[in-house]
């Protein structure tokens, strides 16, 4: 085998599945987003949350074919590239995309047509129902992938035959232990996706002067909602810690930038790892701590690096990197999150432009943060496909050549760059175009938007308050 075939491979796969990542996790807290602004708009008739429904639903749309598309590709991957690991593991992981496709794509496929198409045709009553059905196949989507992809960082439930793994507890494999800390923080991260998008969208709109109504209201529930999630999230990202810590020693090492055995153990803030000589350069630690997040004692022994042997160590570099970026926006995020809210219960988030500013860039921190948290989790499981029973060189597709490998890596990451990047400039151009109303006032792009001044003239619900014989 070679191993520039298997390199070739490992870029291809983390390429493809990066891009489909970024729109099942900005969809999927869209789609909750839409069922909460459609109920609001039964419950109280205000023409605001209609505006709001209509304007998102487009940008949904365009974001679901995207994610289904990069989706697709991804399982031709495993059978050209990764055909050994799928021989291996298609016993479970064949049932497991088999019952995503029935419970999740059913859902999403029969009720998004109605999503799209058929309000004027259904009650209302049923249009809600469509649109809670569509976000809940989103949700049974990622619930299925999670229970396969911790099946492979903590295998349980199965006997190997034949050189194969057959499933002989489905109890185990579906209830893991680590899927009810993993599903909640994925899923997490994709409701403080939207709720960052749709957050900084609003901050966009108020900078720009335009959408005013419509802008205050999207400002608003999105940092109010990522107000209440980003702690929670930080919670379920240390039990997260916690299964690593368990399950996946050497990946903690790795994390934790941790070359020796220590006791008690420090923390390393930042550093700059080398694997050559098994040593931090510039190191910032801080006594003590290291064992306090690991073992929630002051005083226990933590492994370090050194205690594996090399062939069964990750690289050391990207975890310990991308860890920490993860950890950073997220912090970053609950900054703009608190304050935020705190100036827009004071009333003054719409005239703080600082703020908006602050709000309107944060959008790519929870885009960044996912994508960190899957290479740490990925690239921290090295060398392992399953972790500790399948290594990633004994799952690529035998024979596969490095003239193969390559060119089919340069026409994904082509084809990619070329189409997403239309997709992603679509999307831009309806952002920028704004919402269109759907109440008795004109669209808000159509009339002069009141300055930032008037903030308190505007009601959450978006009505201006006028002067009495105006």
């Amino acid at each position: 085998m070679d191993i520039t075939a298997l390199l070739l491979s490992r870029l291809q796969f983390a390429f493809t599945v990066s891009f489909h990542i970024i729109f099942p996790s900005f969809t999927i807290g869209l789609a909750a987003w839409l069922t909460v602004l459609e109920a609001l708009h039964l419950a109280t008739g205000r023409p605001v949350y209609r505006t709001l429904f209509e304007f998102w639903v487009k940008i949904f749309a365009v974001a679901f074919g995207f994610g289904v598309v990069s989706g697709i590709v991804l399982g031709f991957e495993i059978g050209t590239n990764w055909s050994d690991f799928s021989r291996m593991t298609g016993p479970i992981q064949g049932v497991l995309l088999s019952y995503e496709t029935f419970t999740a794509f059913c859902l999403e496929a029969g009720f998004l047509g109605v999503l799209l198409l058929g309000r004027p045709k259904v009650a209302p009553w049923f249009y809600l129902f469509s649109t809670a059905m569509v976000a809940l196949g989103t949700t049974l989507s990622a619930f299925w992938i999670m229970i396969n992809n911790s099946w492979m960082q903590v295998p349980v439930g199965y006997v190997v035959e034949n050189g194969m793994f057959v499933p002989n507890d489905w109890t185990k494999i579906i209830f893991n232990s680590v899927v009810w800390s993993r599903f909640p923080h994925m899923l997490l991260a994709a409701y403080l996706t939207g709720a960052f998008c749709v957050a900084a969208t609003g901050a966009w709109y108020l900078l720009r002067g335009t959408f005013f109504a419509e802008a205050k209201v999207m400002l608003r529930m999105g940092l109010y909602l990522a107000a209440v999630l980003v702690p929670v999230q930080l919670f379920f990202g240390h039990l997260n810690g916690d299964y690593v810590h368990q399950h996946q020693p050497a990946k903690f090492a790795a994390l934790e930038g941790r070359w020796h055995d220590e006791q008690p153990a420090s923390e390393v803030l930042i550093a700059l790892p080398d694997e050559a000589t098994e040593s931090n350069k510039y190191a910032i630690s801080i006594p003590i701590l290291g064992s306090l997040i690991g073992s929630m004692s002051f005083d226990s022994k933590e492994v370090g690096l050194t205690s594996f042997q090399a062939q069964d160590r990750p690289p050391v570099l990207i975890p310990f990197f991308t860890f920490r970026i993860m950890v950073g926006c997220g912090l970053l995020m609950l900054a703009v999150a608190w304050i935020g809210t705190y100036l827009s219960r004071k009333e003054h988030l719409a005239r703080n432009r600082t703020l908006l500013w602050a709000t309107f860039l944060s959008f790519p921190l929870p885009f960044i943060a996912t994508l960190t948290g899957w290479f740490t989790a990925e690239v921290g499981r090295q060398p392992w496909v399953v972790y500790g029973v399948v290594r990633t060189a004994d799952a690529i597709t035998p024979f596969l050549t490095t003239p193969v490998a390559l060119t089919s890596l340069i026409i994904f990451c082509a084809l990619y760059t070329f189409i997403f990047a239309f997709g992603i400039y679509y999307i831009y151009r309806l952002l920028r175009a704004g919402p269109v109303g759907f109440g008795t006032l004109p669209p808000s792009g159509t009339i002069p938007s009141p300055p930032l001044s008037v903030d308190d003239e505007l009601d959450t619900a978006g009505v201006l308050h006028l002067p009495a014989g105006e």
